[in-house]
């Protein structure tokens, strides 16, 4: 998922994208839909949340951390 489609996700969650990376406005998505704020984070790898709209994201940005 591109910034811009991640930023529009963003505004309909009422989360205002200001400069933050992508990973961090992913996880102000998250906090804001009461989520696991868990983005690219260790947990990447043993995730079972199959459903989830960024682990495709996530787990390409955990393996290049």
């Amino acid at each position: 998922m591109n910034m811009n489609e991640v930023k529009a996700i963003a505004s309909e969650r009422g989360v205002k994208p200001g400069r933050l990376k992508k990973g961090e406005l992913v996880r102000a998505i998250q906090a804001a839909e009461g989520n696991n704020t868990c983005f690219a984070s260790e947990r990447a790898e043993s995730c079972g949340e199959e459903s989830c709209l960024w682990r495709e994201d996530c787990q390409k940005e955990a393996l290049n951390h």
